[in-house]
């Protein structure tokens, strides 16, 4: 009996140590004081001050801040490098949806439809924390049109729709994904769940600071998917159009307090038509606007002719820049490059690879911005893509399997190709120029 008493004891002190560390882990978190970004007179605004960034994509951030399944002495690490050289803006998959199976994201954060993984829950709390205590802000995005994080076809395939044709499988096509994924804007029950999810994060409560998302100034904007896009036909416009009004309408409604984006590549995620891009987005709830950039994707640049087609690919970028920013200001908004990638010198994987053309790339976007602020005009910020950290990868094997470091790179794609390395000191140095130069004409 003594010794059962002894364990109890011994239990009992435990779980009480742990509980004070838990209350004053959250009294730290709760005592930093982090201004709301809004928007007034098509800019944001921060502590009543025009706010212009150069932020990251950080998807991966709920996956590896997860305590059983990630790695939180990376994540430690990645946050206090990103803010080292002024990122303060990180670009968050919430969670992926479905098995994880070829060329997706894994674990998922919703494995089956309405049932949640925990841990996962957990990494998003603790990254929304750790951020807090850094003043960072979230810009979370709650759907993918792609099939890499499961997505709108997830939510098909879990409402009778069939096997989803997974473009990365030989016997599938990509018109043929993308004929299957519209389906998702006018089928009632998968908008259903997908609403129920909203309501399930939108509505939650941190564990780690006990601040509901709702009055948590961490959060910047949610964003409604990754790349939602008008597929294949413009007669897809109205049922695309009725589902994004709804859904921006939706979250506005459950959090009057953040802003609302629609993650948009530009007019890419609509046939290259900017007034079907104009068109969608003059909901007033949406508050921003915003556009991608992908100048290999888009066969602006040439591996075999490197140098030449960097430079082609600035003029090109400008150009796109200036289409969309026209936009912005005909709806008065502000506008994000949220999205932009650059391969290292003949798209090698390896990270003794030269990054030159890469930084050429990178510092060209920093000038538009940089003198976007001196002039005070439409364009506020930007998220390149992406922030990769302390991630080891395979340069040889370079496909991503289960188990492996997330990188920015997702999994369909080659690991380390777009991404920002903690070791590519060249890139975080043009970045942390280009966000103190943002910070002392603010100041």
């Amino acid at each position: 009996m003594m010794k059962i008493n002894k364990f109890i004891l011994f239990i009992s002190t435990i779980v009480l140590f742990s509980a004070c560390k838990s209350a004053q882990y959250r009294k730290a978190v709760r005592s930093v004081d982090i201004d709301q970004i809004r928007v007034q007179d098509s800019q944001f605004i921060k502590d009543g001050k025009p706010y212009y960034f150069v932020g990251a994509n950080y998807w991966y951030g709920p996956l590896i801040a997860a305590k059983n399944s990630g790695d939180r002495d990376r994540l430690i690490k990645e946050l206090d490098l990103m803010k080292e050289v002024g990122i303060d803006n990180l670009r968050i998959l919430v969670g992926a949806e479905g098995d994880g199976g070829d060329s997706k994201v894994y674990p998922t954060l919703q494995p089956e439809q309405g049932v949640y993984n925990k841990d996962l829950l957990d990494g998003l709390d603790f990254l929304m924390a750790e951020m807090r205590k850094r003043q960072m802000y979230a810009v979370l995005y709650l759907n993918n049109n792609w099939i890499w994080s499961g997505g709108m076809s997830e939510y098909l395939k879990w409402n009778g729709y069939g096997e989803v044709p997974n473009p990365f499988l030989e016997q599938y096509s990509w018109d043929e994904y993308m004929n299957y994924t519209k389906q998702f804007h006018s089928c009632k029950p998968c908008k259903e769940a997908y609403y129920n999810h909203l309501k399930f994060i939108i509505g939650r409560t941190n564990k780690y600071s006990g601040i509901k998302y709702v009055n948590d100034n961490t959060i910047m904007s949610w964003q409604v998917a990754n790349e939602p896009r008008v597929l294949m036909t413009p007669n897809h416009e109205k049922a695309f159009a009725s589902w994004l009004n709804e859904t921006v309408d939706l979250i506005k409604s459950l959090d009057p307090n953040h802003l609302v984006s629609t993650g948009a590549e530009g007019k890419a995620s609509y046939l290259d038509d900017i007034k079907m891009y104009e068109r969608l987005h003059s909901n007033k709830n949406i508050d921003y606007l915003t556009m991608h950039m992908w100048p290999k994707n888009w066969s602006w640049y040439d591996i075999n002719n490197e140098k030449q087609t960097t430079q082609e690919s600035i003029v090109k970028a400008y150009e796109y820049m200036d289409e969309h920013i026209e936009i912005a200001k005909k709806l008065n908004k502000p506008i994000v490059v949220s999205e932009f990638g650059f391969p290292r010198e003949k798209e090698s994987l390896s990270l003794e690879a030269s990054i030159e053309n890469r930084n050429i790339f990178y510092n060209a976007i920093f000038v538009r911005i940089t003198e976007s602020h001196t002039k005070q005009e439409i364009l506020a910020g930007l998220n390149f893509w992406g922030f990769a950290g302390f991630a080891k990868t395979n340069p040889e094997k370079g496909k991503w399997q289960h188990g492996d470091d997330f990188t920015a790179d997702p999994p369909q794609e080659p690991q380390g190709l777009n991404s920002v390395f903690a070791t590519d000191s060249s890139t975080l140095e043009l970045i942390k120029t280009a966000n103190k130069a943002l910070v002392n004409q603010s100041n």
